[in-house]
């Protein structure tokens, strides 16, 4: 792995100036971010360009004590799991470009003329 995770102080940082926002403004938006999450999650929650927030219902099992190798029932739970979006997939892993925001579009790029195939003549 190379080099550490952001932490919460320097993701506000860089967001506070690549947006152009007070450090404050920021922070408060994450929280209410998370607030909202958190509020929705039993629901489903997207973070657009991210992924999605999603309770899932396991069903009860039986497992196995790993120390004694004793049968263990595992009983029925609600648990959090977060689904990657295929963009960030792609992102992440190198397939495909970042995308930037839509304000800083490059200019489109005109197709170059066909090229008119020679007639032979019999």
């Amino acid at each position: 792995m190379a080099g550490k995770s952001l932490t919460q102080t320097q993701v506000i940082q860089k967001l506070s100036e690549t947006e152009e926002l007070s450090k404050k403004q920021v922070k408060s938006f994450l929280d209410n971010l998370s607030q909202l999450a958190y509020a929705e999650a039993k629901n489903g929650f997207v973070f657009p360009g991210l992924g999605k927030l999603v309770l899932v219902q396991r069903k009860a099992r039986t497992g196995r004590n790993p120390a004694t190798g004793e049968p263990i029932k595992i009983p029925a739970k609600k648990v959090v799991k977060f689904k990657v979006s295929k963009t960030a997939k792609d992102a992440i892993l190198g397939d495909a470009p970042v995308k930037r925001s839509p304000a800083k579009k490059a200019p489109a790029k005109k197709a170059a003329p066909a090229k008119k195939k020679a007639v032979k003549k019999k």
